[in-house]
């Protein structure tokens, strides 16, 4: 299987130019490439929305169960269902890579959106515990078969632009959950239930719009040949698990790296956004109204940045590209943590998600084509939810330093200590760049 997916998936050089321009591609693009990408998109984006609901929803959460709402996104968030989405990226990409795109995303799909639905109705800490963890299986499996769908058909010169606005699916998930927690969320009787209903009814037309499209053309003509060879449904498993050890045998330094660059990828992440409203109501003494807005024009960057990395990538190459918005971070670390006005610091925000997202946007094809040939819904996928896992504790390190780099702001005419967590996340954002 991996000699003939090998042969319908060209990968591209390190550092070779685009063959053509994106018009050339565009040109290529068929409706069907068109709504595969769409679907593979809208996947990701439900995902994000959903996940995101829990740090927007922190506050409501709180006073529903009685408990601190660092117990509840260290709990929830950070441990249970970052350790479970292992699991589903491992489960899921199997699924997809031995029988295909179209019904594992779709199942997947739905499973989301039971467990999102499931979560509007508990009533305690315990129950909402438990459903947020069988989310997490849910979850890991998306982000490999969401990015496979959207971008192995797409042609060749499109890949990068493709993958830099498929990965921000995250951020639009992130801005879409800001704009109903600010909108809808207040004037429902209901609060924060409301976001796990409007999340599953993304999840639910995701899943019904993937089922209604067509398996992916790459994995039909792979399939084709299998066919062609008469080898007995119980055989083919037998080669798929064969190759698959086969793989983590021969490749086990690339399994390894991409772990790690993983890992040093959603430090980044979760570095510079986990933390962020908190931040800035805590450290700088904005409003939570003020901090939501500036995470959303934060988000609007990332957006914009992603798109631009991913097509810029087309031309410099996947890692030079990585290499260069990964810099521009670093450079707009001093305006996102020194001003104190909240345009400066929105300003800031809008830079550093612009790097950091924009560093992501190379990401998907970079892993898609660093992937062995038969394994692009696994091993991304898996490699990406392994480096999220090691990752979970970055809203932890930053939380506890900002208790011992306190600094002081002034409150009703009184300098009153508080977190220090702009020193905190510029070393933190500085190191984790270096890495």
């Amino acid at each position: 299987m991996s000699r003939i997916l090998n042969s319908f998936i060209p990968k591209r050089e390190e550092g070779a130019s685009a063959s053509g321009s994106i018009v050339d591609g565009l040109k290529k693009l068929t409706w069907l490439q068109r709504a595969q990408f769409f679907t593979g998109w809208l996947a990701w984006t439900c995902d994000a929305f959903d996940f995101f609901s829990v740090a927007l929803s922190l506050p409501m959460l709180s006073e529903q169960f009685n408990r601190p709402t660092s117990s509840i996104w260290s709990d929830d968030c950070n441990h249970l269902t970052l350790l479970f989405r292992s699991v589903g990226a491992i489960f899921f990409g199997v699924l997809s890579d031995r029988y295909g795109r179209r019904w594992p995303l779709t199942f997947n799909l739905l499973l989301c959106c039971t467990f999102s639905l499931a979560t509007s109705f508990t009533q305690t800490f315990n129950q909402f515990l438990a459903v947020r963890s069988l989310f997490g299986v849910a979850m890991g499996g998306i982000w490999g078969l969401a990015a496979s769908t959207a971008l192995e058909n797409l042609p060749v010169e499109l890949r990068g632009l493709g993958s830099g606005i498929v990965q921000q699916g995250y951020a639009c998930g992130y801005l879409f959950a800001a704009v109903v927690n600010l909108t809808i969320v207040p004037h429902s009787p209901h609060k924060w239930r409301a976001m796990f209903w409007t999340g599953s009814s993304l999840l639910f037309t995701s899943a019904v719009l993937r089922s209604l499209l067509p398996e992916s053309a790459v994995f039909l003509r792979a399939k084709a040949i299998e066919e062609a060879k008469h080898t007995e449904s119980s055989r083919k498993t037998q080669i798929f698990m064969k190759e698959l050890k086969q793989m983590l045998k021969q490749h086990w330094k690339l399994c390894i790296y991409a772990v790690l660059l993983m890992a040093g990828f959603n430090f980044m992440s979760h570095g510079s956004q986990d933390l962020y409203p908190t931040y800035l109501q805590k450290s700088k003494g904005f409003s939570a109204r003020d901090a939501t807005i500036s995470t959303i024009v934060g988000n609007c960057g990332a957006i914009a940045g992603g798109a631009i990395a991913g097509n810029t990538s087309q031309y410099l190459g996947r890692r030079l590209t990585i290499i260069v918005f990964v810099l521009l971070v670093g450079a707009f670390v001093p305006l996102w943590i020194l001003p104190s006005s909240f345009s400066a610091l929105t300003a800031g925000a809008f830079c550093v998600q612009f790097g950091v997202q924009g560093a992501w946007g190379v990401i998907p094809i970079q892993l898609a084509e660093m992937s062995p040939p038969a394994f692009r819904a696994t091993f991304p996928g898996v490699a990406y939810q392994l480096g999220n896992m090691i990752s979970a504790a970055s809203a932890q390190i930053e939380a506890a330093g900002g208790k011992n780099f306190q600094t002081y702001v002034m409150e009703n005419g009184k300098l009153t200590a508080v977190p220090g967590y702009a020193k905190v996340q510029g070393i933190f954002i500085g190191v984790v760049a270096v890495l």
